[in-house]
Formats: structure tokens, sequence, C-alpha cells
């Protein structure tokens, strides 16, 4: 069976590409455009996965992955930020608020599917 990913980004460029990445490696892709959107389909879904932008409209993704976490069925799913934010201390903010790794943008083709492998199996 397919892995289950969640991707919640709203910019339409680096969902095409995360999808393209992600269908490539044989994964089944959902995608959500908001953190609501995002909240409502993991509840529905149960991803393996979740691949979350911390910039998103109205919800940022700190938020999203604290509501996340607060949901039992989804308290062990692994949470990655996937974002450009790469100051110092954004990385331990995204951990803080419960995502379990981090991965920079702009997403590098080459390394991408490794991370996300990480991410699976715990090792990000």
């Amino acid at each position: 069976m397919k892995k289950k990913i969640l991707v919640i980004e709203d910019n339409q460029q680096n969902l095409y590409l995360i999808r393209y990445l992600l269908e490539d490696c044989g994964y089944e892709v959902f995608e959500a455009m908001d953190g609501k959107e995002g909240i409502e389909m993991a509840a529905s879904i149960s991803p393996d996965l979740i691949l979350l932008d911390i910039q998103l409209p109205t919800m940022d993704g700190y938020v999203v992955a604290r509501t996340l976490r607060q949901n039992p069925e989804l308290a062990k799913t692994p949470i990655v930020a996937v974002t450009s934010y790469a100051m110092s201390g954004d990385r331990e903010k995204a951990l803080e608020a419960g995502c379990s790794g981090y991965i920079e943008k702009p997403i590098d083709p080459d390394t991408f599917p490794t991370q996300v492998e990480k991410a699976l199996s715990g090792k990000l």
C-alpha cells in the first residue's frame, strides 16, 4: 500500500514540485492550501507524513502543528516543516510547535526524496 503524504502549502509552484517529486517516488499525495483545510484533511485521511509550510494564510504553520498534535490519532504522525524561514531559532521554533523535522526551501529535487524517506522512518 502506498504511503499517504499530506502537503499543506499555499504556493502553487511549490505544491506542484513537491507533488511531482513525491508521486515520482510512489507516494499518494494529498494537498491542502491552508491550515484549516490541512487540519481537517489530516483528521480524515490519517497520513503517514505531513509536510507543512510555515508561512500560510490566516493560520501559520506553528499553530497548525500545535493543533495537529492535540489530536490523539495524529500525535505520532511525523510533521515536517518545509519553509524558507532559515534564521537562527526558526528550526527550534518549529520543533517546539510539534514538528519532528525541518526541510529548508527552496526544495532541492536531488535531496528531497531522501529527506522524505528519513522523515517517514523518524530519522530526519
